[in-house]
């Protein structure tokens, strides 16, 4: 692959039946594109957790995937709340999700932690009342 391939895709905060078709879709088309099972694994955890945070805090948002030759970039912004405390976020187990979301087996606070986890960088960028942004990547093998 000698360029960049973007996919962009607007996530609705208001359907979690909906959540996680974004990171589906960017696994049908990491495969097109022959890129490893493992990596498309990784890829697919963080995207889909990054999706259902969206919908659970910010009423949605966007998500963009790039493909370089190096790594996969996924950029998820949203203009929800914002993170008060991006350490305590980043908790095991901490979350702010409401009850009702709770009985549906979502906001078990491991969203944050999962992202970190199956990727090779993450930052967040957030802005109590104003969003929040977050760049994961995941590197390809040489």
């Amino acid at each position: 692959m000698s360029e960049q391939v973007i996919f962009t895709f607007d996530v609705d905060g208001d359907d979690f039946t909906s959540a996680g078709q974004a990171s589906s879709q960017v696994k049908r088309n990491l495969r097109q594109l022959g890129i490893a099972p493992d990596i498309i694994k990784r890829v697919s955890i963080a995207m889909y957790e990054g999706e259902i945070n969206m919908v659970i805090h910010a009423g949605g948002g966007t998500a963009n995937v790039a493909v370089t030759e190096e790594y996969i970039e996924i950029v998820l912004s949203d203009q929800g709340p914002g993170i008060k405390d991006i350490t305590q976020a980043m908790q095991e187990g901490f979350s702010t999700a409401p009850d009702d979301v709770r009985s549906l087996g979502f906001g078990a606070g491991m969203g944050l932690p999962n992202m970190k986890r199956y990727t090779d960088y993450m930052d967040i960028q957030s802005q109590v009342d104003v969003g929040t942004t977050i760049t994961m990547r995941v590197n390809l093998p040489s």
